[in-house]
């Protein structure tokens, strides 16, 4: 019997408890009028809203970073990589050494690409001022207006930011 009047005293007191929660859940709701809960929830969301832009915000500039730092990288080592496109198109006799510049020109490639850089197409393209470098003017009337004739340089850009201009010359 001691252990009914137990458990009867624990749950008078977890019912006790648990109105005193409820009271006190209701004073606080009390507390708090409807247009200050409103307006601190209105507060809420727009500081929300603000934290979701800077996160935007925040993201795209690391990218721009980012891209703008491998194209300063890209932009030194292109040199080298015209320097192996010239020794690929050389003429050799020895056929191993060919083969081995042209594994390292097609790896160098795909690194490129793999880091989202582009190749600006130019041979055959209208001139575009905002792609290519014009270094020539040729008069050919096979060739349509500002038609590319020829390109002395390739040119590479990272999404729309050009890391260099294509040398090229221009018809007419």
């Amino acid at each position: 019997m001691a252990e009914k009047e137990e458990k009867k005293e624990k749950q008078e007191e977890e019912k006790k408890k648990d109105e005193k929660v409820e009271k006190k859940e209701s004073k606080e709701k009390e507390m708090v009028p409807k247009e200050d809960y409103d307006a601190l929830d209105d507060h809420f969301k727009r500081i929300l809203a603000e934290f979701e832009n800077f996160k935007k915000r925040s993201k795209k500039e690391r990218e721009s970073l980012y891209n703008s730092i491998l194209s300063d990288v890209v932009e030194s080592i292109l040199p080298i990589l015209d320097n192996l496109e010239n020794a690929a198109k050389a003429e050799t006799k020895d056929e191993n050494y060919k083969q081995g510049i042209e594994l390292v020109l097609k790896q160098f490639n795909d690194v490129l690409k793999a880091k989202g850089i582009e190749e600006i197409e130019a041979e055959g393209e209208t001139f575009d001022p905002e792609l290519h470098e014009a270094v020539r003017s040729v008069q050919d009337e096979t060739k349509g207006e500002k038609e590319i004739v020829e390109v002395y340089r390739k040119g590479y850009k990272i999404g729309n930011k050009v890391i260099r201009h294509a040398m090229v010359s221009v018809a007419n």
